[in-house]
């Protein structure tokens, strides 16, 4: 059995390993593929393991041996779902590798713009503290977190992780969701409106998918509603976020910082507003990146495949 790896290096950079796959078959594993050569690659492969790659119905068509692509990560918007279904092709993603890791960097996030840790540690290696009078000293306004209140847009298993923490924090929470979930037993919570979300909340902190519903859902509407020293973190997904509407209110002081691991186009393009605007940290969509959770990653991308081939698929996005 040929089994082929697309996009490999991002998920491997080197420290991990693809020959637990060897006992399937013969592995090949490319660092990057590109569109001219996805046909090449996959023309033997019976079984493909793909990230980024696209899979439009008109490359599907033209591989009639594969019979399955097993997802390196938890969306597969990527791949032509029906049409792989068609032509007899399963699709399985990894639904929850990531949860701890993107809420660590929720929070990584939300205290780098509350501590800002960064600035301070450069103006230290500068001699700004060497140079101080006094035992200690600031250069922007230092905020705790106790008290403040969190929104959360969406609750699955990330934005109900971000939720202990932030309880663990003596924060308040507020959530917002389209349907009606159980109330969480937390010091304070309570499911809201929206509009409740936008105009209470100190903290904004997307944990929603991609829907058409939630496709701009942060724009400038939203923003209009909340508090001018309220902040906006995004670890979802880029296009959540009008970014132009964001960078208009973080430019004009409408509102006070946000912090994004995630772009409407990635990677972005250098006209991309959040790139020049004010108070907005942007880090290169790694809350998925680190080596516990990418190890974890390619466990489940085996167990999937392990799975598929015993005749007892699961994570099956096309049935």
């Amino acid at each position: 059995m040929k089994i082929v790896i697309l996009d490999a290096y991002t998920t491997n950079p080197g420290d991990l390993s693809w020959e637990i796959f060897n006992e399937f078959g013969e592995v090949t594993a490319y660092d990057y593929t590109p569109e001219d050569l996805i046909i090449e690659r996959c023309r033997d492969a019976e079984i493909v393991i793909d990230n980024k790659v696209v899979f439009t119905k008109e490359t599907l068509d033209k591989l009639p041996k594969l019979r399955y692509i097993g997802m390196l990560s938890t969306g597969f918007n990527v791949i032509d779902t029906a049409a792989a279904k068609e032509n007899g092709v399963t699709v399985c993603n990894v639904p929850t590798y990531s949860t701890s890791a993107v809420a660590q960097l929720t929070f990584a996030l939300i205290l780098e713009i509350y501590n800002q840790v960064g600035i301070h540690n450069e103006a230290v290696h500068s001699g700004e503290w060497s140079n101080c009078r006094d035992f200690c000293f600031q250069k922007t306004p230092l905020i705790e977190l106790a008290n403040k209140t969190i929104g959360l847009i969406g609750y699955g298993k990330i934005g109900s992780e971000v939720a202990k923490i932030a309880d663990a924090f003596s924060m308040n929470i507020l959530c917002y969701v389209p349907s009606k979930k159980p109330q969480p037993n937390f010091r304070s919570f309570r499911f809201v409106s929206l509009e409740e979300l936008a105009s209470n909340s100190d903290i904004v902190s997307l944990h929603c998918p991609l829907t058409p519903e939630t496709t701009g859902i942060i724009n400038e509407d939203f923003i209009s509603m909340m508090k001018k020293n309220a902040i906006i973190i995004n670890t979802s997904r880029g296009p959540a976020i009008d970014e132009k509407a964001l960078a208009d209110a973080l430019d004009s002081g409408r509102i006070a910082g946000a912090g994004v691991d995630v772009l409407s186009t990635e990677p972005p393009k250098a006209d991309n507003p959040l790139l020049s605007c004010k108070n907005c940290f942007i880090t290169p969509h790694i809350a998925w990146a680190g080596y516990e959770t990418r190890k974890r990653l390619v466990g489940v991308v085996y167990d999937n495949l392990k799975a598929y081939l015993s005749g007892k698929p699961v994570n099956i996005v096309n049935k």
